[in-house]
């Protein structure tokens, strides 16, 4: 019972970093070079200004469902845990 929790807990905590921070490293990327990144067509655009948009407000079911599993994760695992008083 703790090893599945701890893989609900841990396994969409990394498919969001593995998501989030290849991304920003685009953005960081970009705003170097002088750029501004659009975050429809994923690419920097040196040309255009474009409005800043968070990684949550562009994928909010992605991200609240793995909150959520993780959560459940973590309440499998405190119940994995759980011995009761003899």
């Amino acid at each position: 019972m703790i090893k599945i929790g701890l893989l609900l807990l841990i396994v969409p905590c990394l498919l969001l970093m593995g998501l989030y921070l290849p991304e920003q490293s685009n953005v960081a990327d970009c705003i170097a070079v002088g750029g501004s990144f659009d975050y429809v067509q994923q690419a920097c655009d040196m040309q255009n200004s474009h409005s800043s948009s968070t990684f949550m407000a562009r994928n909010t079911a992605l991200v609240n469902s793995a909150m959520l599993l993780a959560l459940l994760g973590f309440i499998v695992c405190v119940m994995g845990l759980y011995r009761p008083a003899k």
